[in-house]
């Protein structure tokens, strides 16, 4: 089982501890590939648009970025964490996530991504754990991920794990746990469904492309959709 996760920040803090939680299980039979932020994605994306208009091959931090895809492609499972910081994901995880606009849906998503499960992982001191949670879910479910499972935890109290309430680290661990057990027992070698609302994005997506073909336009993303068969009767999904 092949197991990718990004870090959204570097930090050894309460999310990093909550992670290895649920980690824990997997680590002796599974493949897991980490990455963690800024680190492994330190530059800003530019806007340039070479992504979408022409490749992402010629993204200026593709050495980065194509690292980080290669192995989100080959995930059986796909985890993001991030703390909460000013009610949203880290500056680090959306700097990544701008990368990856070129696979969001109306341009070329990757027929991988439809099929996989994924895991948010947030935390935070008081409120924000849960727009946390959506600023990462927004770029998964544009990918193509249906199958998306969010795991919030508010601390309330302290933001160092060994000062926190012996009582709240233990409905913590135990939660996270239950969680992972539940991934652990999943089988991977079925694609998990694809649902309703993703079909339809599909499907507002496919007229787009369908209308800039008819309409002779060159684009890149026209001519990937083409080329996977979309615009006809193929679909990047199983069920």
């Amino acid at each position: 089982m092949n197991i990718t996760v990004i870090n959204g920040t570097e930090k050894h803090g309460i999310t990093y501890r909550i992670k290895e939680i649920f980690l824990e299980r997997f680590r002796k039979n599974s493949n897991i590939t980490e990455f963690y932020l800024p680190k492994d994605c330190p530059a800003f994306c530019l806007g340039c648009t070479a992504c979408f208009t022409k490749s992402e091959s010629l993204c200026k931090h593709a050495e980065y970025i194509r690292k980080i895809e290669k192995a989100l492609l080959e995930a059986d499972l796909i985890v993001f964490t991030s703390p909460a910081y000013v009610m949203h994901a880290t500056g680090a995880m959306k700097t990544l996530l701008d990368h990856f606009g070129y696979r969001w849906m109306p341009h070329r998503p990757a027929k991988e991504m439809f099929g996989k499960r994924a895991v948010i992982l947030t935390q935070c001191l008081g409120a924000g754990a849960k727009s946390t949670a959506k600023d990462i879910k927004d770029s998964l479910s544009w990918w193509g991920i249906s199958h998306i499972k969010i795991f919030t935890a508010k601390l309330m109290s302290n933001i160092v794990w060994d000062k926190l309430d012996e009582s709240k680290r233990n409905r913590i661990t135990q939660k996270v746990k239950k969680l992972s057990e539940k991934y652990g027992k999943t089988d991977y070698s079925k694609p998990a469904k694809t649902k309703l609302v993703t079909k339809i994005k599909f499907i507002i997506c496919r007229k787009i492309q369908k209308s800039i073909l008819s309409k002779n336009i060159e684009s890149a993303d026209c001519k990937y959709w083409e080329q996977n068969g979309w615009l006809k009767n193929k679909r990047p999904w199983k069920n």
